[in-house]
Order: structure tokens, then C-alpha cells, then sequence
């Protein structure tokens, strides 16, 4: 499949950027129908195909959601929004606790928030309010560009807010579903993390794994990333293909160093498939 030059607009924890050569590699050729991706996040899987046909976009996250489907259809609205706020400390905090009126001016806030906070987190405390402090990048630039080469990639797209079931009975044949969940257990040990204002829970990683199998009953083509960890292998382990890759991940902002991690990708598309 052609890749396509679209770059996402937003900073992600755990985004997908640096699984792009291999995730193409792993397509090769094949002919995909739709394309589904229920955990969103900042879409760089998606923003690096190049899909004729109606591809099924999907996330938890509401704020996230509504994001996306603004850009779609209001794009330059947003970067007015968003290029009106000042990056500073004072003026972060005040931005960060303020209530949008509208759906530009949530969307205009996320992208400020996600540009401008520590590491680009998106995190919420138990009464769902965004808490993550002023990441203090003085020297930002952004290029807005990318808002509207984003809204033009999201044109045919069906853009949706909910559990990663919520397009389940969209898939059809020859579709590809990316799956990309938060991971429940840390890389290499029995650490659990905290992502968002729920767990995605060793329950939720189970249910998913009941939803890879209907994929495949569907004879759709799946891709899964998910830690590398012997409960996660147990879990999705199928006899599909499953590899190990190694990436770098940035630990503790400033003055961090880089740690090597490994993580599962498992799929049933085969080499010949491709």
C-alpha cells in the first residue's frame, strides 16, 4: 500500500510513530477494504495510509473525539482558536481550568493544552478535569499546515467516541482493524499503569482478545501492538504471527535518558498474504 506524507497534529503518549516502516512492511501489498482504528489516540497509523475507501476512526476519549471530528469539518476555525492563545505559565493554568463554550473552543483548548503541557500527557483526575502541569516550551513553533492536511485525510472517514467495540459490526471481509490499546501491564515486569480515569483493565485486555477472534471470523486482517510481557503473549497468542521489536522510549522529561523497550506486534496477515 502507497504511504502517504500526512503527519498527526498532536503529541501522543505511546503514539505510534516509530512502529510506521514496519507497520507497512507487515501490509506489504495487500488489497484492504476499510480500514478501522478504535483506539485513536494521535492516528499516526492511519495518518500514514492512504485510503481510498471509508476508513472507521474511534476512541474513549470524548475530548480527543470531539478534536478530530472539529478539524474535520472547521479547520481553520481551530487554528484561529488555538493560534489566539498565549503560551506562557499564567496564561497555561488559566486555559488549562477554563470551560470551552463550544466545540472550536474545546478542540482550539486540547490541541493548546497538548502542545503546551508536560510531554504532551492527556491525563484527568477523578472528577474527569485535565491536571497536567506547564510543560514550559518557551520556543514552541507549530506548524497549523499539519491541522489542515489532517482535515483533508479525514474526509472520508467515520469519526466516533466510545468502547473499542463501538464499529464492531461495521468490519466486513478484507478490512484491516489496527488495534492499539493502553497497555495494562508495564514493558518487561508485572508494574500496572494508569491511563486516564479508568484502568484499561487485564478484563478489558481479555475482552479484547474475544474481539481479535471475531475479526478473524469476519476474515478481516488485524494489527495489535500491546507491552511485551508473558500475560500479554498468553493472552493474544492465536498462532498468528507475533513479533518482538524494540524501540527507544524517553523517560522523566528533561534531563531524561533514553531506555530500550520491547514490545509485541501480533497479526494474521501472512507473507502470503502479502
Amino acid at each position: 500500500m502507497k504511504m502517504a506524507q500526512v503527519s498527526p497534529f498532536l503529541r501522543w503518549a505511546g503514539g505510534k510513530t516509530w512502529l510506521i516502516k514496519q507497520f507497512h512492511l507487515l501490509m506489504g501489498n495487500i488489497q484492504i477494504n476499510h480500514y478501522h482504528e478504535p483506539f485513536l489516540g494521535g492516528a499516526a497509523a492511519f495518518f500514514s495510509l492512504d485510503m481510498r475507501k471509508k476508513s472507521y476512526l474511534s476512541d474513549a476519549n470524548a475530548e480527543l473525539i470531539n478534536t478530530y471530528k472539529t478539524i474535520k469539518d472547521y479547520p481553520q476555525e481551530v487554528i484561529h482558536g488555538f493560534q489566539s492563545l498565549i503560551n506562557s505559565e499564567e496564561q497555561y493554568y488559566l486555559i488549562r481550568a477554563a470551560k470551552p463554550q463550544n466545540e472550536i473552543e474545546q478542540a482550539s483548548r486540547f490541541i493548546y493544552l497538548n502542545q503546551t503541557s508536560y510531554n504532551g500527557l492527556y491525563r484527568v483526575n477523578r472528577q474527569g478535569d485535565y491536571n497536567v502541569p506547564y510543560g514550559f516550551r518557551e520556543s514552541m513553533v507549530y506548524d497549523a499546515n499539519r491541522i489542515l492536511l489532517a482535515s483533508q485525510k479525514l474526509k472520508n472517514t467515520n469519526i466516533s467516541q466510545g468502547d473499542f467495540t463501538v464499529n464492531k459490526y461495521k468490519i466486513r471481509q478484507g478490512d484491516l482493524v489496527f488495534l492499539d490499546p493502553p497497555y495494562t501491564v508495564s514493558h518487561n515486569n508485572n508494574g500496572f499503569i494508569e491511563y486516564n480515569q479508568e484502568l484499561f483493565s487485564l478484563d478489558d485486555q481479555y475482552r479484547l482478545s474475544k474481539f481479535v477472534d471475531y475479526i478473524k471470523k469476519k476474515h478481516a486482517y488485524y494489527i495489535l501492538t500491546n507491552a511485551a510481557h508473558s500475560t500479554v503473549k498468553d493472552i493474544f497468542d492465536k498462532g498468528d504471527r507475533i513479533l518482538e521489536l524494540d524501540r527507544h522510549s524517553l523517560i522523566g522529561g528533561k534531563n531524561a535518558e533514553r531506555k530500550k523497550i520491547t514490545e509485541y506486534v501480533f497479526t494474521n496477515i501472512t507473507e502470503g498474504d502479502k
